[in-house]
């Protein structure tokens, strides 16, 4: 039988986009109806551990509130929409070096995703039909080159899915079809090409759906969501017009980093909110950070700044004054994510997703990986119940790692025994 060269990429195309549901749909013939599960997750990583004293909440539960001057006083504005999550610790690694390659990927010899980072693991499960499978934007991640201190994120064992530090780069990545538009007749061929695969997908589902069963059908309804949603990401309507390009800044310039951070979360918000993907991560420097925050009148580097002894009150005081203007960032981000429609409706993007800032030390004076502070925010489509601070008295971080990928809806059975996830953490 003679297949044609069309009808060999459009089955390509077919399945990429049919593959993720119709694996599902074999998974999950016996099920019952899907759990509740966030449409896209996005990570925020800050360097250098923390000062518990000065991190945590007042309270417990659902009663809890930021101490004035804290370091997490700065997401009062957003004290509903976040869970502080306290008492979870790195099992059997600590330091600088292995807590950045051990804090996604479950250890740093190695991990629980085969070497994966749990972002790159939860890209390739649900981020396939998506035009971006994950986007990284990075804030001074390579002014020391690419390696374990400056990398979290892992496509594969030893293999780094690198952050994009300059603006003007990511945005050229993110509308480089928009941008080549000056041949408006090859930017009609590109859509229409995407188009005719999308329009093909939904006909298949469509025929699909009305020979499965009512679980199976909500699974299937989920997936047509996920198509209308790349059929926004690939035409420039009125949400997702091309914006105007961001100030060129070097990636490398220290007193920049405020204006290279603004444009790069505002092009990850733009990135959601025109569903090019559906996993996000920026990274804020890196372990060992050497930034100096001028901007603040601190005249040391954020590392430095992290190992100030209790002896030293101002030198503790202004490595607080720091971890804060990271708080003050985190709340934007969320801020706009609840102020910003989910482009496939049922509330705002802050509803629909998970958000989860992360840290590479637990004690910065101790270099140590106990009490890792996380702080999740979003409604994850009603996998997470907010406005709570949660303490887990020493749980392993990688159970927490199980946990974010049952929020976007991923079955942990192969993880073993972290396939249970943090007892208390969703629903």
């Amino acid at each position: 039988m003679r297949i044609s060269r069309r009808s060999f990429t459009v089955g390509l195309g077919l399945a990429a986009l049919l593959g993720p549901v119709l694996g599902d749909l074999r998974r999950e013939a016996h099920a019952d109806a899907p759990k509740a599960a966030a449409r896209r997750i996005v990570f925020f990583f800050s360097p250098n551990g923390t000062v518990h004293q000065f991190w945590r909440p007042q309270g417990d539960g659902a009663t809890f509130t930021f101490a004035p001057g804290s370091i997490l006083e700065p997401l009062a504005p957003i004290h509903d929409d976040v869970v502080v999550c306290d008492g979870i610790d790195f099992h059997g690694f600590d330091n600088h070096e292995p807590g950045m390659r051990g804090m996604l990927t479950g250890r740093p010899d190695g991990g629980i995703f085969g070497g994966q980072s749990v972002d790159q693991y939860i890209a390739a499960k649900i981020g396939q039909d998506s035009r971006f499978p994950s986007l990284e934007f990075g804030v001074l991640t390579s002014i020391w080159g690419a390696g374990t201190q400056t990398r979290m994120s892992y496509a594969s064992a030893g293999k780094f899915a690198d952050p994009e530090d300059n603006p003007t780069e990511a945005y050229k990545r993110m509308f480089a079809d928009a941008l080549a538009g000056s041949d408006a007749a090859a930017a009609a061929r590109i859509l229409s090409k995407r188009q005719s695969i999308i329009d093909l997908a939904r006909a298949d589902l469509s025929d699909l759906r009305a020979r499965l069963g009512a679980s199976e059908r909500a699974k299937v309804d989920q997936h047509l969501d996920a198509i209308r949603s790349m059929e926004k990401g690939l035409t420039t309507g009125s949400s997702c017009a091309t914006p105007a390009a961001p100030l060129a800044l070097s990636p490398t310039s220290m007193a920049d980093v405020p204006k290279i951070g603004r444009a790069q979360t505002d092009l990850l918000l733009l990135s959601l909110a025109c569903g090019m993907t559906k996993v996000a991560s920026i990274q804020w420097s890196h372990t060992v950070s050497p930034l100096l925050m001028s901007w603040l009148n601190l005249g040391e580097s954020h590392h430095e700044l992290s190992h100030k002894d209790d002896s030293n009150a101002q030198g503790v005081q202004n490595f607080v004054t720091a971890e804060r203007w990271f708080a003050e960032q985190f709340t934007y981000l969320v801020s706009q994510m609840k102020a910003t429609p989910d482009p496939q409706g049922g509330g705002s993007l802050l509803d629909t997703s998970l958000v989860v800032w992360v840290k590479e030390l637990g004690d910065s004076r101790l270099h140590d990986a106990k009490s890792v502070p996380f702080v999740l925010a979003g409604g994850a489509a009603g996998a997470l119940k907010t406005g709570r601070y949660l303490k887990f008295g020493g749980a392993s971080h990688t159970l927490f790692l199980s946990s974010l990928c049952q929020a976007v809806g991923i079955d942990t059975s192969s993880l073993g025994g972290d396939a249970a996830g943090l007892p208390g953490l969703l629903g």
